[in-house]
Parts: structure tokens; C-alpha cells; sequence
């Protein structure tokens, strides 16, 4: 019995699922400055997970010197998007945020495929 095509693949889709993960982590940066840059000490990533989930994450230090963490999760469903906040349930984005959050996934669109543009033109 060959084993050795059974451990490329493995390999392979070990590597791919590497890649996809540094993806996810460089666009999450280029999300995180899209309102500005992030204070020293701070951290805030906005991306895309997948086809229809989007991700904000933020850690600071409050004024007391402790450490915040908060993480909100985006679903985008055909009939509009639900978002959650730490541990409350989901909820329906409407009006004023709902046009808010389109507006960054249109930016991050931007910014993103800009940046890929830039790194395949320097290559």
C-alpha cells in the first residue's frame, strides 16, 4: 500500500489551511485601521471569517488598567444581518448601524484588494 499520496494531500491541506489562516490574520489587521489608527497597547481586528460571517474584535486597557476584551460577530443572512456581542443573543442591524456596518464591508473591500494589489505588483 502507497501511503505517500495520502500524506501530500495531507500536507497540502495542512498548507492551505495555513495560508487561508494568514489571510484572515493580515486582512483582520488591514480592518482594524479602517476607523483610524489603534492605540499603542490596543488591539482591533475587523474581517472576514467567511462567506458570511464577519468578525470585530478589540482589546484594550480601561482607565482602571485592566484589560477589555470585546468581540462582536456578524451573520449576513439573505433576508439581513444578525449581530451578536459577547455573550447576548443575536439581534437584527437596522437603520443608522446597519448602513454603518455596510459602509466598513465596503471599505474593507477596498482596502483589502488594494493592499493585494499592491504585494502582487511588488512581486
Amino acid at each position: 500500500m502507497n501511503l505517500l499520496p495520502s500524506i501530500r494531500a495531507q500536507k497540502q491541506a495542512q498548507q492551505q489551511a495555513e495560508f487561508s489562516k494568514a489571510l484572515i490574520h493580515h486582512e483582520a489587521k488591514i480592518g482594524g485601521k479602517l476607523f483610524g489608527d489603534v492605540p499603542k497597547g490596543a488591539r482591533r481586528e475587523f474581517f472576514c471569517l467567511d462567506r458570511h460571517t464577519w468578525v470585530w474584535h478589540e482589546e484594550w486597557t480601561d482607565q482602571n488598567n485592566q484589560r477589555q476584551i470585546m468581540t462582536t460577530r456578524y451573520d449576513v443572512r439573505p433576508d439581513g444581518v444578525l449581530k451578536s456581542q459577547g455573550d447576548q443573543s443575536y439581534r437584527r442591524l437596522a437603520g443608522v448601524e446597519a448602513q454603518n456596518f455596510r459602509k466598513a464591508v465596503e471599505l474593507y473591500g477596498r482596502q483589502v484588494l488594494g493592499e493585494y494589489d499592491r504585494m502582487l505588483q511588488a512581486a
